[in-house]
Protein backbone atom coordinates (compact mmCIF):
# COMPACT_ATOMS: atom_id res chain seq x y z
CA UNK A 1 0.00 0.00 0.00
CA UNK A 2 1.11 3.55 -0.67
CA UNK A 3 -0.29 6.79 0.70
CA UNK A 4 -1.36 9.15 -2.12
CA UNK A 5 0.57 11.92 -0.32
CA UNK A 6 3.75 9.91 -1.10
CA UNK A 7 3.17 9.70 -4.89
CA UNK A 8 6.34 10.29 -6.88
CA UNK A 9 6.96 10.13 -10.62
CA UNK A 10 7.38 6.53 -11.75
CA UNK A 11 5.47 4.88 -8.86
CA UNK A 12 3.13 2.11 -10.08
CA UNK A 13 -0.27 1.54 -8.48
CA UNK A 14 -3.23 -0.78 -8.85
CA UNK A 15 -6.41 1.29 -8.99
CA UNK A 16 -9.93 0.38 -10.15
CA UNK A 17 -8.74 -2.87 -11.73
CA UNK A 18 -5.98 -1.24 -13.79
CA UNK A 19 -2.24 -0.78 -13.43
CA UNK A 20 -1.07 2.84 -13.56
CA UNK A 21 2.24 4.65 -13.46
CA UNK A 22 2.27 8.07 -11.79
CA UNK A 23 3.59 10.65 -14.27
CA UNK A 24 2.94 13.74 -12.12
CA UNK A 25 1.29 14.46 -8.79
CA UNK A 26 0.30 17.64 -7.03
CA UNK A 27 -0.86 18.13 -3.44
CA UNK A 28 -3.65 20.74 -3.36
CA UNK A 29 -5.09 22.41 -0.24
CA UNK A 30 -8.15 24.42 -1.23
CA UNK A 31 -9.19 27.33 0.97
CA UNK A 32 -12.28 25.42 2.04
CA UNK A 33 -12.53 21.65 2.47
CA UNK A 34 -10.05 18.78 2.74
CA UNK A 35 -6.74 18.52 0.92
CA UNK A 36 -6.60 16.51 -2.30
CA UNK A 37 -3.92 14.98 -4.50
CA UNK A 38 -4.20 15.45 -8.26
CA UNK A 39 -2.30 12.82 -10.26
CA UNK A 40 -1.56 12.32 -13.94
CA UNK A 41 -1.60 8.56 -14.48
CA UNK A 42 -0.60 6.36 -17.42
CA UNK A 43 -2.51 3.12 -17.85
CA UNK A 44 0.23 0.51 -18.42
CA UNK A 45 -2.14 -1.83 -20.25
CA UNK A 46 -3.57 0.63 -22.77
CA UNK A 47 -1.09 3.53 -22.70
CA UNK A 48 -3.94 6.01 -22.04
CA UNK A 49 -3.19 9.06 -19.89
CA UNK A 50 -5.77 10.16 -17.30
CA UNK A 51 -6.06 12.80 -14.57
CA UNK A 52 -7.31 11.45 -11.25
CA UNK A 53 -8.12 13.23 -7.99
CA UNK A 54 -7.68 11.46 -4.64
CA UNK A 55 -8.57 12.56 -1.12
CA UNK A 56 -5.34 13.28 0.73
CA UNK A 57 -4.21 10.58 3.16
CA UNK A 58 -5.89 7.55 1.58
CA UNK A 59 -3.84 4.48 0.69
CA UNK A 60 -3.84 2.59 -2.61
CA UNK A 61 -2.31 -0.81 -3.43
CA UNK A 62 1.14 -0.55 -4.97
CA UNK A 63 1.72 -2.56 -8.17
CA UNK A 64 5.01 -4.42 -8.24
CA UNK A 65 6.30 -4.35 -11.80
CA UNK A 66 9.12 -6.66 -12.91
CA UNK A 67 11.44 -5.77 -15.76
CA UNK A 68 13.34 -8.53 -17.51
CA UNK A 69 16.08 -7.89 -20.01
CA UNK A 70 15.52 -10.03 -23.07
CA UNK A 71 17.05 -10.36 -26.49
CA UNK A 72 14.98 -10.22 -29.67
CA UNK A 73 15.54 -13.41 -31.67
CA UNK A 74 13.25 -13.59 -34.70
CA UNK A 75 9.73 -13.17 -36.05
CA UNK A 76 7.47 -15.84 -37.49
CA UNK A 77 4.52 -14.16 -39.16
CA UNK A 78 2.99 -11.86 -36.53
CA UNK A 79 4.71 -13.59 -33.58
CA UNK A 80 7.96 -12.19 -32.17
CA UNK A 81 10.32 -14.33 -30.07
CA UNK A 82 12.47 -13.04 -27.20
CA UNK A 83 14.90 -14.87 -24.91
CA UNK A 84 15.92 -14.17 -21.31
CA UNK A 85 19.73 -14.19 -21.50
CA UNK A 86 20.13 -15.50 -17.93
CA UNK A 87 17.61 -18.36 -17.88
CA UNK A 88 17.41 -18.94 -21.68
CA UNK A 89 13.62 -18.99 -21.28
CA UNK A 90 11.86 -17.85 -24.45
CA UNK A 91 8.61 -15.94 -24.75
CA UNK A 92 6.55 -15.09 -27.80
CA UNK A 93 4.63 -11.85 -28.20
CA UNK A 94 1.94 -11.16 -30.76
CA UNK A 95 2.40 -8.10 -32.99
CA UNK A 96 -0.76 -6.53 -31.48
CA UNK A 97 1.01 -6.38 -28.07
CA UNK A 98 4.05 -4.49 -29.37
CA UNK A 99 2.70 -2.81 -32.53
CA UNK A 100 4.49 0.55 -31.99
CA UNK A 101 7.88 -1.04 -31.31
CA UNK A 102 7.94 -3.65 -34.10
CA UNK A 103 9.48 -1.23 -36.62
CA UNK A 104 12.58 -0.87 -34.39
CA UNK A 105 13.25 -4.59 -33.71
CA UNK A 106 16.39 -6.14 -35.21
CA UNK A 107 18.08 -9.47 -34.50
CA UNK A 108 20.07 -9.53 -31.27
CA UNK A 109 18.57 -6.28 -29.87
CA UNK A 110 18.39 -6.20 -26.05
CA UNK A 111 15.08 -4.85 -24.70
CA UNK A 112 13.25 -4.76 -21.37
CA UNK A 113 9.88 -6.49 -21.10
CA UNK A 114 7.71 -5.35 -18.18
CA UNK A 115 5.46 -7.77 -16.31
CA UNK A 116 2.77 -7.36 -13.66
CA UNK A 117 2.36 -10.75 -11.99
CA UNK A 118 2.24 -13.01 -15.10
CA UNK A 119 0.81 -10.37 -17.44
CA UNK A 120 3.09 -8.77 -20.05
CA UNK A 121 2.54 -5.00 -19.98
CA UNK A 122 5.01 -3.67 -22.48
CA UNK A 123 8.31 -3.54 -24.23
CA UNK A 124 10.96 -0.89 -23.52
CA UNK A 125 13.43 -0.20 -26.29
CA UNK A 126 16.81 1.49 -25.88
CA UNK A 127 16.57 5.26 -26.50
CA UNK A 128 18.82 5.08 -29.56
CA UNK A 129 19.65 2.13 -31.82
CA UNK A 130 22.26 1.65 -34.59
CA UNK A 131 20.93 0.57 -37.99
CA UNK A 132 22.44 -0.13 -41.38
CA UNK A 133 20.96 1.70 -44.36
CA UNK A 134 19.78 -0.82 -46.95
CA UNK A 135 18.69 1.65 -49.62
CA UNK A 136 18.82 5.36 -50.33
CA UNK A 137 19.34 7.60 -53.33
CA UNK A 138 22.88 8.81 -53.98
CA UNK A 139 23.60 12.46 -53.14
CA UNK A 140 23.34 14.83 -56.09
CA UNK A 141 26.36 17.09 -56.45
CA UNK A 142 25.48 20.74 -55.94
CA UNK A 143 22.33 19.98 -53.96
CA UNK A 144 23.57 21.54 -50.72
CA UNK A 145 20.59 23.42 -49.37
CA UNK A 146 20.64 23.92 -45.60
CA UNK A 147 19.35 20.88 -43.68
CA UNK A 148 18.42 19.08 -46.91
CA UNK A 149 17.34 15.47 -46.32
CA UNK A 150 16.41 12.41 -48.33
CA UNK A 151 14.58 9.14 -47.69
CA UNK A 152 16.51 6.09 -46.53
CA UNK A 153 15.32 2.58 -45.69
CA UNK A 154 17.02 0.92 -42.70
CA UNK A 155 17.48 -2.82 -42.13
CA UNK A 156 14.09 -3.17 -40.37
CA UNK A 157 12.23 -1.61 -43.32
CA UNK A 158 11.58 1.69 -41.52
CA UNK A 159 11.76 4.85 -43.64
CA UNK A 160 14.01 7.51 -42.07
CA UNK A 161 14.83 11.02 -43.34
CA UNK A 162 18.63 11.41 -43.40
CA UNK A 163 21.06 14.16 -44.48
CA UNK A 164 22.17 14.08 -48.14
CA UNK A 165 25.73 12.92 -47.32
CA UNK A 166 24.55 9.55 -45.91
CA UNK A 167 25.07 6.66 -48.35
CA UNK A 168 23.71 3.14 -48.69
CA UNK A 169 25.53 0.65 -46.42
CA UNK A 170 26.41 3.25 -43.76
CA UNK A 171 25.37 2.83 -40.13
CA UNK A 172 23.27 5.53 -38.48
CA UNK A 173 21.76 6.07 -35.05
CA UNK A 174 17.96 6.39 -34.88
CA UNK A 175 15.87 7.62 -31.92
CA UNK A 176 13.18 5.13 -30.86
CA UNK A 177 11.04 7.93 -29.40
CA UNK A 178 10.20 9.49 -32.78
CA UNK A 179 11.94 7.33 -35.41
CA UNK A 180 14.21 10.19 -36.52
CA UNK A 181 17.85 10.23 -37.58
CA UNK A 182 20.21 11.25 -34.77
CA UNK A 183 23.72 10.88 -36.20
CA UNK A 184 26.19 8.69 -38.04
CA UNK A 185 27.61 5.80 -36.08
Amino acid sequence: MINVNDFKNGVTISYEGNIYQVLESEHVKPGKGAAIVKAKLKNLRTGAIAMQTFNAGITIPKAHINKQQMQYLYATGNVYSFMNMETYEQIELDESQIKDQVKFLKDGLNVYITFYENEMLGLELPEKIDYKITSTEPAIKGNTATNATKDAIIETGLLVRVPLFIDEGEEIIVSTKDGKYVSRK
